[in-house]
């Protein structure tokens, strides 16, 4: 009998986690949230502050580079590239589902 062990992180705006607690709950290297953190995937609470802290959502992104990396066997800029192309899709499907509320 295999048993399996899972922890619950509740992802709302009110809490706020750090880089090292990203990089360790996603599996991404220190140097690989790093490159979120640069390519405006990952966005901190308080960009002006010395220690970064982001929402708990972006664990969900953070996971979703980690799973985009293994599954797909990206490098950094692919994995970045791939981010910055899903996003934009959410983005304009969510555009789109502004405009067809508005007409319907």
């Amino acid at each position: 009998m295999k048993v399996q062990i899972s922890e619950w992180v509740l992802l709302d705006e009110q809490n706020a986690c750090s880089v090292s607690y990203l990089s360790e709950v996603s599996g991404l290297s220190a140097e690989e949230v790093s490159d979120l953190i640069e390519n405006g995937i990952l966005v901190p609470i308080d960009g002006k502050a010395t220690e970064k802290f982001f929402p708990m959502h972006s664990i969900v992104i953070a996971s979703s580079a980690r799973r985009l990396r293994d599954d797909f066997e990206l490098d950094r800029h692919g994995m970045m590239l791939a981010l910055t192309l899903m996003r934009r899709i959410d983005d304009l499907q969510g555009e789109l589902n502004v405009l067809r509320a508005r007409f319907q």
